[in-house]
């Protein structure tokens, strides 16, 4: 299960506001990383594609693929707004390492 910290849902809505996509669902994928092997990737989809899960979190419809969801599984997702910019964070409690912008992360080898 993904959770949603109440100022990421917030900054979501703002966001699938301005979509150009119709009825969009935030979709989190797992990308290859830049500093560590993995990294997240948000977007804004209005379909679901074979092999995705769908959950609700607030009031934001969340699609992951299921070979993605054992890299997340516990995912928190914040936003928070500091002197160097606002942005997504991630606490994820499968990650053995974190980069320092903590975008990228690597997991055990045996996953």
């Amino acid at each position: 299960m993904i959770q949603l910290s109440s100022t990421a849902t917030i900054e979501i809505l703002r966001l699938r506001a301005k979509s150009q996509e119709p009825d969009p669902k935030l979709r989190i994928a797992v990308v290859n990383g830049v500093c560590l092997p993995l990294s997240y990737s948000l977007s804004f989809d209005s379909g679901e594609q074979p092999g995705d899960q769908t959950y609700r979190c607030n009031e934001i419809t969340v699609l992951i693929n299921s070979k993605a969801l054992p890299y997340v599984d516990g995912l928190v997702i914040d936003y928070s707004e500091d002197l160097m910019g606002g942005g997504f964070r991630f606490h994820n409690p499968n990650a053995l390492q974190t980069c320092s912008c903590g975008n990228s992360f690597a997991i055990s080898e045996s996953r």
